[in-house]
């Protein structure tokens, strides 16, 4: 999260609000209020309807059901899949190094799955081991409402070190109705009716020549989704009072370190809440991984999470899909990027034991007690007061200590679900619409795997 509320990378995504609010921007611009208030009377006689679609492939029937070139599934206690005899070598030159290096690999692809919901974005999220000398990438190809199909998008090329190759999302793909923006694919004009109705994925496993190393993925699921156009969401009502012993990190006292990831600590709100809740399930860095971080740093994990979750293409630590794939490189743990629906969604989950990482943006003065605006950022959902009101691990604080804060509850559901919002210039702009990383133990107890497939998830 960065101080002002400047673009985000997903700014483009506004557009698609804006158009849905042409004939009101000019009002909302001198009053933003007037039209919220309007928005909101809509949605609150609205019954709230299914938004989103989750399917993963995780278990030894799901990897067997896809259609495999030079890889194998892998039954155990964590199915996954495995490169077998590689299908032949390839070229791979690597954008942000300009090095060349060959290549075996494989590829396993996903049987089609028609969406539930009929979606606008469509996000990928992976939990894959790359031991040195491997990498993995993943693609998407969606079929569209109106029956043709778009082509394969990379979302992401990805392998859990940067010695090999660097980390990476991939910019400029578009067939012009649909674009990938860093870590999300979207139908460019939803106004329009089109949709991603179905979607495949696809999986390539590399591995240098001559070794028998192999990456193994362990998981993958496709989040499709079509949240609505609206300023402000429908409210819900308290349930739970419950606060998780989650640890607490500050992004800002590691300000001007490491500069070559996104500028350092200013910047590391998504990387630093991911350690919290990595460190929550009980997951330790080894001294010997933290090695590498000036001694006299504190909190040098905090470091390593944003070493390790920076995207050299987007120039940051933010890339949603890469955040969840770092939480399930600690032994047990998975992860997975989702949208959720309301803060009774999370209730649900914290209730099971299970914090969550929700992103959202807003000017100074929407989050009563934050004292900032945000074009973006991370925050960890820890409980609630007996009052309904959120305690978040803000990781946009000082120091430790001030880690933990209370904000409203009516507050942070809007800022958090809302897909559209006006800045400090009086410009319509995007808000996330519900998403947040889940983190969980691979093997979760009954209580936590039905409060996960509660919210769509499937462990």
């Amino acid at each position: 999260m960065r101080r002002a509320d400047q673009p985000s990378r997903r700014t483009v995504l506004a557009a698609m609000a804006a158009a849905a609010v042409t004939g009101s921007a000019g009002v909302a611009a001198a009053d933003p209020e007037a039209a919220m208030t309007t928005d909101s009377a809509a949605a609150g006689r609205a019954a709230p309807a299914r938004t989103v679609d989750d399917r993963a492939w995780f278990t030894y029937a799901d990897w067997c059901s896809g259609t495999a070139r030079g890889t194998r599934a892998v039954a155990g206690d964590r199915p996954g899949l495995v490169l077998a005899t590689p299908a032949g070598t390839t070229d791979y030159t690597d954008p942000h190094t300009g090095t060349t290096a060959s290549w075996q690999y494989g590829t396993w692809t996903s049987p089609a799955h028609r969406l539930a919901v009929p979606a606008t974005e469509a996000i990928v999220s992976w939990n894959a081991h790359t031991p040195p000398g491997t990498w993995i990438r993943i693609e998407a190809r969606v079929t569209y409402s109106d029956g043709t199909s778009g082509p394969w998008y990379v979302m992401g090329r990805w392998a859990s070190g940067d010695q090999d190759i660097r980390r990476t999302s991939v910019d400029d793909q578009s067939d012009g109705r649909s674009t990938v923006w860093t870590d999300t694919l979207a139908i460019d004009d939803p106004a329009a009716g089109l949709r991603l109705a179905s979607c495949r994925l696809r999986l390539t496993l590399y591995r240098r020549p001559g070794t028998r190393a192999t990456p193994t993925v362990w998981r993958l699921h496709a989040m499709g989704s079509d949240v609505p156009a609206r300023f402000t969401v429908p409210a819900s009502a308290p349930g739970l009072a419950k606060e998780l012993a989650v640890p607490r990190y500050s992004q800002e006292i590691h300000k001007g370190q490491y500069p070559e990831y996104d500028n350092g600590g200013e910047a590391w709100c998504s990387p630093t809440s991911s350690q919290m809740i990595v460190e929550y399930w009980g997951a330790r860095l080894t001294p010997e991984q933290l090695a590498w971080v000036n001694p006299s740093y504190a909190d040098p994990q905090v470091c390593h999470a944003a070493r390790f979750t920076y995207d050299h293409q987007y120039g940051g630590c933010g890339n949603w899909p890469f955040n969840a794939a770092y939480a399930a490189t600690f032994e047990g743990l998975g992860g997975v990027v989702t949208r959720l629906g309301s803060l009774t969604d999370l209730e649900t989950l914290i209730a099971a034991g299970v914090p969550a990482i929700t992103s959202q943006s807003f000017t100074k003065g929407e989050l009563t007690g934050a004292g900032y605006g945000t074009a973006g950022h991370l925050m960890t959902v820890i409980g609630f007061t007996a009052d309904g009101d959120v305690i978040a691990n803000d990781p946009y604080s000082e120091s430790n200590e001030a880690v933990r804060r209370v904000y409203r509850r009516r507050e942070f559901e809007n800022i958090w679900l809302r897909t559209k919002r006006y800045n400090s210039s009086g410009t319509v702009v995007s808000g996330t619409g519900g998403v947040c990383y889940l983190y969980f133990p691979a093997d979760p107890t009954a209580a936590q795997r039905r409060a996960l497939a509660a919210v769509g998830v499937r462990v």
